[in-house]
């Protein structure tokens, strides 16, 4: 699609608010004609230029502003671009853009509308435009300096390298196909393609198998289970250090899943307080029960919190799944009455929710545990279900080609790469991608 078919746009790309600067951008075949009318004239390619802003339809003053001047292609977007960098003020900002969309073809910018248009004029590949939504939503550090490999083009990269690979072992049984006539050049090239492609594959299985990416971007999730009244929803406002649950003596306070994001040394995780685990005394607790322990089948690790003050005997009642985690949070440990016997399996800590004993140690226990989760995965990953499905689809074709090597004919196996590759080509939006455009920009904020 060609840009300078699209209309002319305009958004503020900086934050909302009042603030010292905001930056309000302009894309399409009239950015020029806008600069002209507000501006005056057009100032040099790419270099910041005083003016005087004034609305061309009554000759009144709007601001003293820095114009910028982007030709296309050579801009973001692929085609002619303007930023007007204006005073922040709220007032300011919107008598610009009043005058900006006064001018014949120019109109509001849509969610993502500028990051769309650099992909469809071929400035950055659905990977980057991902990352950079990444990158703007980031919380932590470790989600930044991901984020950013992505919108640098590292995953597209490391794609392209696996498209290549597949073409390569497509011309090698193409060769066998087109000189069938002769008499060893097709098991040759059968017994030549084999071998990459195996590499290939295994490595694709990798890089589905790494779940690191997945865990900086959503967070690991840390559920904390237990009996009634064992003092969760107590841990839970500690560890977040603000009042996120309801606190109460009573049992069965917590009947829904409650969340919280934390910032874990650079890394996101994910606190979720769950209902006390025992006998239903109703439908709505016990439906609250059957959440919790859906939750705590999905964590990454689990805190089961038990009342040091209890004389019951200490008792696991859950079993996570086998890769998560699973630690033992004796809470109220400034009311027991006196040494327990902790089960040997489970990772042990006693803290006082109330009056904060322990709870520095559990909170650099959490952080060591998501950083050993996520450890690495700065570098290019496979962070998102979209992306995920486009290489696990890829996978399948290849593992279906090598199954049938010796049985498939050239043709067919030749299909089978050809149909990988074009997976492939869904994660950077080489192929197949019209579908896909609404889902991946409505992330961005408004002038993104």
């Amino acid at each position: 699609m060609n840009g300078q078919e699209e209309s002319t746009i305009a958004a503020v790309s900086s934050g909302s608010g009042a603030a010292a600067v905001a930056v309000i951008r302009v894309s399409g075949p009239r950015a020029g004609e806008a600069v002209r009318a507000l501006a005056g004239r057009l100032p040099p390619p790419r270099r910041a230029s005083l003016a005087r802003l004034v609305d061309p339809r009554s000759g009144e003053g709007l601001d003293s502003a820095l114009v910028l001047w982007f030709p296309g292609p050579a801009s973001a977007t692929g085609e002619d671009m303007a930023e007007f960098q204006v005073h922040g003020g709220r007032a300011v900002v919107a008598a610009v853009l009043a005058a900006l969309f006064a001018l014949p073809g120019v109109r509001p910018a849509e969610r993502g509308e500028f990051s769309r248009r650099a992909f469809l004029n071929g400035r950055m590949s659905l990977a980057e435009a991902e990352g950079l939504a990444d990158l703007i939503a980031a919380e932590t550090a470790q989600q930044r300096r991901q984020a950013l490999a992505h919108a640098f083009g590292h995953l597209a990269d490391r794609v392209e390298g696996w498209r290549a690979a597949l073409v390569r072992g497509m011309a090698l049984i193409e060769a066998g196909i087109d000189f069938a006539e002769e008499d060893d050049v097709p098991a040759e090239a059968r017994a030549l393609a084999r071998p990459g492609l195996e590499a290939l594959l295994a490595e694709l299985d990798t890089a589905l198998a790494d779940r690191r990416g997945a865990m900086v971007r959503d967070g690991a999730t840390i559920a904390i289970a237990g009996r009634p009244n064992a003092g969760k929803s107590s841990l839970m406002n500690a560890l977040a250090a603000r009042d996120v649950a309801i606190v109460s003596d009573e049992p069965g306070t917590t009947r829904d899943v409650l969340e919280v994001a934390l910032d874990l040394d650079g890394h996101k995780a994910i606190l979720i307080d769950t209902a006390g685990l025992r006998e239903a005394a109703g439908a709505v607790e016990a439906e609250g029960i059957r959440r919790a322990r859906a939750r705590i089948e999905a964590a990454d690790l689990v805190l089961w919190v038990h009342d040091g003050s209890d004389s019951e005997a200490l008792a696991i009642e859950v079993t996570p799944p086998p890769e998560a985690g699973l630690w033992l949070v004796v809470n109220k440990s400034d009311l027991a009455g006196g040494p327990m016997t902790m089960p040997a399996a489970a990772r042990t800590f006693a803290v006082s929710a109330r009056t904060g004993d322990g709870l520095d140690g559990l909170t650099a226990a959490l952080a060591g545990f998501v950083t050993a989760r996520a450890g690495g995965a700065e570098h290019p990953a496979l962070i998102r279900e979209r992306q995920r499905g486009a290489v696990a689809e890829a996978a399948g074709h290849l593992r279906q080609g090598l199954a049938g090597w010796e049985m498939l004919s050239d043709e067919l196996i030749a299909e089978e790469l050809r149909l990988a590759a074009r997976a492939l080509g869904r994660v950077t939006g080489a192929i197949d991608v019209e579908d896909l455009l609404d889902v991946v920009f409505r992330e961005f904020c408004i002038g993104k």
